[in-house]
């Protein structure tokens, strides 16, 4: 319920009157202490005396003034100390004939009524029985000192850029915090600015030092020679709540930070009286003000009715990561600065993967949560197609039909200036290549039952690609690179950075593709058809997944350090009969030994060198589920045999009235649904 304005301008003029009270009235004063201007909180604690008089000065003279309320400084119901800030400013005048005083000193002592004996006289501080913490500034000698329980310092610096001895007015800030139990004071001549680093800073624990109410203020003395000290903008807050990271900047009527217990004392830093004229042109203003406020309300009312329903509409379109468009389901579009700002500016501390065309960052986007942002290769400004087609093929791959459990899903994308970004669903465990491959803490939460569940996921994957969405998409790029692990270690392909897509009713033999291209993917991982030939087919998709099988199986990489290739290494233990000695070491010992076999051999049967005796994915899936038969492999590695299929898939795409294969501007125009076109 909002408050209406009449309520505001009652409270407004209610907190504009509360603060209308003497300092008087809340500062106690003892023995020679007096006020030197109450209006403005004012007041000296010590009196002038007379140094050339016949009779000799008196041995005790002192002044005290505190706060007349105890403070809470200890919260026994949660065994919390109380840290707490301090500022004040004080002037030390003295009459040339006469020597300087003792000294003037911020206390907090747990009897404010109790005075110094002649014995213990020190600027007026508390007998050592007593329990206090004072800070003391010294005219005789010109140090501040930190003073726990007994006059002798415990922490004490010289302030010899800083005079206490002269008139000028000397401004200080004194800090505790007890979760690093530090003390840290600054003193200046300016009462503006506190200067960058302390003068004095001590580790000090108080929490043994307070009791649970103590009382705050000051005390000077003098005994020695004749000095008044006046204390002026005095501000006193404490912490039993939590602590801001600047106590400086917290000001009286803050609660933002307070518990029910946090105190605040402040005098001189406001007037404390208001006139009638003053009150008067104050009740005119907020009326004013209120009435300017009934009649902007009624205005917004008005607009925000009118423009209700389609802001409605909108927010409902922002809120999902999807929505329709030319009767399908596509990523959203967002904008450049909602992505800086997940990133915080493209920080170089939210990368986690970088590739060789693009660059990939974690950030948190409103209505997505925690995603993966993938930079595209922005610094090739002078041939924007270098970023523009890998860009482009991967979010028509991705925004055409893949909606599978274990694809990664695209969430959005951006176009804008120089920028192409497409964001994608967050993978807490990451790839399954660090997984596998790094240190031996991570791949030790990898078991045996974890890497069946990858291996059938990315089978599920592939078959998906290459049976059952709309049109065939060949991956190109399978590795364990590209295999993403969620925090339930549940796998998901992604990278369709190659991919290809081709109409199923023009796809070549095995879902050969129709042109030679480079070949493209990563060594270890490649057909040797495909990369004698340049032309991807599904049977290509095979052959990575079977050397991925057999990666996860024996943990070893597609190729070691020495250059030896994980698939001969693998086929030398079949032939000699010991294909379950390959089993990764990292398992220790700990899996099926039927089921290793089993994994192995189908990993051997995908990644046969010659691509017509591979198995499809779907065949590979059910022998590694034991639905079918596993495949009688040769006794020896068999030769590799390149055919080329060139001539082939030309013969098809001849006889064709239109290209089989959609390249990403193509692929955009007939679906009108191009990042460029928004």
């Amino acid at each position: 319920m909002q408050p209406s304005p009449l309520n505001l301008l009652l409270l407004l003029l209610l907190f504009s009157t509360s603060t209308a009270f003497s300092p008087a009235h809340n500062v106690t004063l003892f023995e020679d202490a007096s006020w030197s201007n109450p209006q403005r909180g004012s007041f000296s604690l010590t009196k002038p005396k007379s140094c050339t008089a016949p009779s000799p000065p008196p041995l005790f003279a002192m002044g005290r003034a505190f706060y007349s309320n105890p403070v809470r400084f200890l919260d026994h119901s949660t065994s919390a100390t109380a840290s707490f800030s301090c500022s004040f400013s004080f002037t030390t005048t003295n009459p040339r004939s006469c020597p300087l005083g003792d000294g003037i000193a911020f206390l907090i002592t747990s009897t404010a009524a109790a005075a110094s004996t002649p014995q213990h006289t020190h600027m007026g501080l508390p007998p050592p029985q007593d329990s206090y913490f004072a800070v003391e500034f010294d005219t005789n000698s010109n140090h501040v000192g930190i003073d726990v329980d007994n006059v002798t310092s415990v922490a004490s610096a010289d302030a010899a850029k800083i005079s206490l001895r002269d008139n000028r007015e000397i401004t200080t800030w004194i800090e505790y915090r007890h979760s690093d139990t530090m003390i840290r004071i600054w003193i200046t001549h300016s009462n503006n600015i506190r200067p960058k680093n302390p003068i004095l800073a001590s580790k000090i624990d108080l929490s043994k030092r307070f009791k649970e109410f103590m009382s705050v203020g000051f005390t000077a003395a003098n005994v020695r020679g004749s000095s008044v000290y006046t204390v002026e903008r005095w501000r006193f807050k404490t912490f039993l709540g939590m602590v801001p990271p600047s106590m400086e900047a917290v000001k009286t009527g803050d609660c933002s930070v307070c518990s029910q217990w946090d105190t605040n004392i402040e005098f001189g830093s406001f007037n404390t009286r208001r006139t009638r004229k003053e009150i008067l042109i104050l009740v005119v203003v907020l009326t004013s003000f209120a009435a300017l406020t009934v009649l902007f309300g009624a205005g917004v009312f008005v607009c925000v009715c009118v423009i209700r329903r389609r802001g409605c509409r909108r927010a409902e379109m922002q809120r999902q990561p999807y929505r329709f468009h030319g009767g399908r389901m596509v990523p959203m579009m967002l904008s450049l600065s909602e992505i800086r700002s997940a990133t915080n500016g493209f920080n170089h501390d939210r990368v986690i993967g970088e590739g060789g065309s693009a660059v990939v960052y974690v950030g948190k986007i409103p209505h997505c949560g925690t995603v993966a942002i993938k930079r595209f290769n922005h610094e090739n400004h002078y041939d924007s197609s270098l970023a523009r087609v890998p860009f482009n093929t991967e979010f028509a791959t991705m925004a055409g039909c893949l909606k599978h459990k274990n694809l990664v899903q695209l969430q959005g994308w951006c176009c804008e200036r120089n920028e192409l970004l497409l964001v994608y669903e967050y993978m807490a465990n990451g790839s399954l290549d660090k997984i596998l491959h790094g240190r031996p803490s991570c791949s030790r939460f990898l078991t045996w039952e974890k890497r069946l569940n990858i291996i059938h996921g990315v089978a599920s994957a592939l078959i998906y690609l290459h049976e059952e969405c709309e049109s065939q998409i060949i991956h190109r790029d399978v590795k364990t690179c590209n295999i993403l692990v969620d925090a339930e270690f549940n796998p998901k392909l992604g990278d369709f950075g190659l991919a290809e897509v081709c109409r199923r009713s023009l796809r070549g033999r095995d879902g050969a593709g129709g042109r030679a291209t480079f070949p493209a993917g990563t060594m270890g991982y490649l057909a040797p058809e495909y990369a004698f030939s340049g032309v991807p087919t599904v049977k290509t998709d095979v052959y990575s997944f079977g050397v991925v099988v057999l990666e996860v199986g024996t943990g070893r990489r597609p190729v070691d350090e020495t250059g030896c290739l994980l698939c001969e290494h693998v086929w030398g233990l079949w032939e000699r009969g010991l294909i379950a000695d390959a089993a990764d070491p990292k398992l220790l010992g700990r899996f099926s030994r039927v089921e290793m076999e089993r994994v192995l051999v189908v990993g051997l049967a995908c990644a046969h060198p010659n691509g017509e005796m591979r198995p499809t994915m779907r065949e590979a899936a059910r022998m590694l589920g034991g639905e079918a038969p596993l495949p009688a492999l040769p006794s020896k590695r068999p030769v590799v045999m390149i055919q080329s299929v060139v001539a082939h898939a030309a013969e098809e795409l001849a006889s064709a009235t239109s290209t089989p294969w959609s390249t990403p501007r193509t692929h955009f125009s007939k679906n009108q649904y191009h990042p460029d076109n928004n």
